[in-house]
């Protein structure tokens, strides 16, 4: 069974869109704005499936926020929104058909649908106005996004979740099933630069592995979270996590912590979504890192 994939295709959305690749297959993947603008974002798509034989279909989303704001994470990650060691991705031009269309096809032809979100819900939400019926044929959202505790765009909210937190607010509102990845749990799996020198991958992957984890080290820390991949990974491999039922609501207006993510465990049978609550740190490491090998 196919899965679908949302993102704002950044180096850790690649490295999640390859482990998911190596283990079911992807009927197609809707693009957000997010790391970069829309524009940028498909370029990095077009770049990625040139330089990965990507074949699924490529679709192109919202370029905004539901309230129409535009946030991205460029002063971190620079204008591409995918920080290098001196390599870049193929230039390629974009031909990305509407996504709002491609994803009602692929819903009405779907029960129990799977999709992996990596990046801003804006194109989930947008589907959920315009199509409130196909919400019940989603199987479950895998997203990595919010936080339990302290935030990384904000001390109190994470990107994903402070870059369109109605997004998050309107999935939330229509009980559409959401297992939250959150960045305590992502923050459990890292990689040091004994990962990039020893990894078994082409030139390219190496870096932009080392210009991940140059985010880390450019702020003092040895070691840097794999965000996406950790979302993949349990996608692929549910038997490395535990997940726990929650009640998760969305901060929409507060001056300092709009975007924040507030997850309540004291009652179960109110619990609108599911939180990771352990993980296999080490198994979960590997096995984002196995997806950055060639092929045999």
């Amino acid at each position: 069974m196919g899965i679908w994939i949302d993102t704002d295709m950044g180096a850790d959305d690649i490295f999640a869109i390859l482990l998911a690749a190596r283990n079911r297959p992807i009927d197609g993947i809707s693009l957000s704005f997010g790391n970069a603008p829309l524009p940028q974002v498909r370029a990095n798509a077009a770049g990625a499936a040139e330089a990965f034989g990507w074949t699924m279909p490529i679709h192109a989303g919202a370029e905004r926020s539901i309230l129409g704001e535009v946030t991205t994470a460029q002063t971190i990650l620079g204008d591409a929104g995918i920080p290098t060691r001196g390599q870049t991705l193929p230039v390629a031009r974009p031909k990305h058909d509407p996504a709002l269309p491609a994803l009602i096809a692929w819903l009405e032809a779907e029960t129990l649908a799977e999709i992996l979100a990596l990046g801003p819900l804006s194109n989930l939400a947008i589907l959920a106005l315009a199509r409130p019926d196909l919400l019940d044929r989603i199987g479950r959202v895998i997203w990595m996004g919010g936080a339990v505790g302290r935030g990384n765009h904000t001390a109190s909210a994470e990107f994903n979740a402070a870059a369109d937190p109605e997004a998050l607010a309107i999935l939330l509102a229509r009980n559409v099933p959401l297992t939250m990845v959150d960045l305590d749990a992502c923050r459990r799996v890292e990689i040091t630069e004994a990962d990039v020198a020893g990894a078994d991958t082409t030139p390219l992957l190496r870096d932009l592995l080392g210009g991940y984890l140059d985010i880390a080290l450019s702020r003092g820390r040895p070691a840097m979270a794999l965000y996406d991949p950790v979302a993949a990974a349990l996608l692929v491999a549910p038997h490395l996590f535990e997940t726990a039922p929650a009640q998760i609501t969305t901060e929409l207006a507060g001056t300092h912590s709009r975007g924040r993510t507030i997850v309540d465990q004291r009652r179960p049978d109110r619990a609108n979504a599911q939180i990771v609550a352990d993980l296999q740190s080490g198994p979960v490491r590997d096995l984002c890192l196995s997806a950055l090998e060639p092929r045999a």
